[in-house]
């Protein structure tokens, strides 16, 4: 076996600050840490230094006991596995994930959508083909092919996505009964999903879907201004007040199942985290704000020059999320979510979303693709839900996608936190599924150390913590 891993050097820590706290995260394990101001200096200089030099070198500022004291205690984690702790002995070939079971699989029941939102990369829900329904035939094909493929694995996930799925309603009933019936006769349990723009709710679907439906995603940009300058519908108005207060119903009809509230945050409001504290006021729990993905050209696409501000508002976001905890308030933030204590196993945290493999994409007419954001490029059609996976060479190609097969991320800080970011992003940036994003890799680093230091926050308030 080849030994993936490095020697013991600065590399192997991120030293950082975030919510008053000098924090220490150690990259392999995971292991968080949070520093004096002596142990923060000293533990960046560690591994440049002796022991007697380090003494030196801070003897103007502390006395010899408090230097020796902090360098005992770097000693004393990194005797324990948890500070300068080397990466794991993996074999190179179990990160190809090629012939992994299928266990997720994203059901475009529609190519159609009911909303005209500005920053669509759908092209308006049809994926710049002609506007379809997903008949039922194709669904239970696509459940079955699904079934066959996922092997051993009992838990499948499936997201009815469009276009907007509520679009094809009746045919999204059909197959999650059929799905019930696979469940049966298989010996698996299905976890169906649906992401709608909320237009056409009723008291009768938020009733199906509390039932049914283990996690609904509503798309929301959060202020009206700011949603109805992107969101808008067919006759060129705004979807706010049509939306919302049916998102709050549907989210107060579904009790404590789940759901999230997704936005999308562009250019034209990157003060982003406004649109979090209001779907805070709207009594919204789990919440989620992506940055909008599209081409430069574009007045409300995030660029270089955006990140400063971009970053400054994580850190609002952070502060406000921090306050509201505190004050014994519930709230979730999808990119504050970080496990630090289980998490996935490491060869999940190496190789990401499983995209191609492990995760696929159903268009209406059956047409199999890597995920939901290559549906409809010819380049990257694996088949069809009747003839199988016909071009081996395309699942290959993203099998092979890992935190050490991307260049960049070899000696990223954050690379188990994101296994090497979203392929699509990748692809679509910079026309190679290895070079990542890199104005999105620079929102992950970010949004991982605001995750952390509110960790670090609240773990300070406990009274328990050690």
């Amino acid at each position: 076996m080849e030994k993936i891993g490095i020697q013991r050097t600065q590399n192997q820590i991120h030293c950082f600050e975030n919510q008053g706290f000098q924090l220490v995260l150690d990259i392999a394990s995971g292991s968080v840490h949070v520093f004096d101001q002596l142990a923060f200096e000293l533990v960046q200089e560690y591994t440049e230094q002796t022991k007697a030099e380090l003494i030196d070198t801070y003897l103007d500022r502390y006395s010899k006991v408090e230097i020796v004291e902090a360098i005992n205690e770097i000693e004393t984690l990194i005797a324990a596995d948890r500070l300068f702790s080397e990466e794991a002995v993996i074999d190179r070939k179990r990160l190809s994930h090629q012939d992994s079971p299928i266990k997720a699989m994203c059901l475009h029941v529609t190519h159609d959508c009911n909303l005209r939102c500005k920053y669509c990369f759908a092209d308006g829900g049809d994926y710049s083909m002609p506007k379809a329904l997903m008949s039922a035939e194709v669904g239970k094909k696509a459940l079955k092919f699904l079934v066959d493929h996922s092997k051993n694995r009992h838990n499948l996930e499936v997201d009815f996505f469009g276009g907007e799925p509520l679009m094809n309603f009746d045919v999204v009933k059909e197959l999650v009964a059929y799905g019930r019936e696979l469940e049966k006769e298989y010996n698996k349990n299905f976890r169906f999903t649906i992401t709608t723009n909320g237009v056409l709710l009723t008291d009768e679907i938020d009733e199906y879907m509390k039932k049914e439906m283990s996690n609904v995603v509503l798309s929301l940009d959060g202020r009206p201004e700011v949603n109805d300058r992107m969101r808008r519908t067919l006759n060129d108005q705004g979807s706010f007040d049509v939306i919302a207060p049916k998102f709050q119903h549907s989210v107060a009809a579904r009790g404590d199942r789940d759901y999230y509230v997704r936005g999308t945050f562009t250019a034209h409001n990157l003060d982003f985290s406004k649109d979090v504290e209001f779907y805070h006021e709207m009594g919204f729990v789990h919440t989620s704000m992506e940055p909008v993905v599209s081409d430069p050209k574009f007045d409300y696409a995030l660029r270089e020059e955006h990140l400063p501000q971009i970053m400054l508002e994580y850190d609002r976001l952070a502060e406000k999320y921090v306050a509201w905890r505190k004050a014994g308030k519930k709230f979730s933030f999808f990119h504050f979510n970080v496990d630090l204590d289980r998490g996935p196993c490491i060869i999940k945290k190496m190789i990401g979303c499983g995209a191609g493999s492990e995760y696929v994409a159903v268009s209406p007419e059956g047409d199999l693709f890597p995920c939901h954001q290559f549906v409809g490029e010819d380049d990257f059609k694996m088949g069809t839900v009747d003839t199988g996976i016909v071009k081996p060479e395309i699942p290959a190609r993203f099998s092979d996608l890992n935190i050490f097969t991307k260049e960049t991320c070899r000696n990223c800080w954050a690379r188990y936190f994101c296994g090497g970011g979203c392929h699509a992003h990748a692809y679509y940036a910079n026309n190679d599924l290895k070079k990542p994003f890199a104005v999105a890799c620079e929102m992950e680093r970010k949004r991982v150390e605001c995750a952390i230091g509110i960790q670090a926050a609240l773990a300070m308030e406990d009274p328990k913590n050690e």
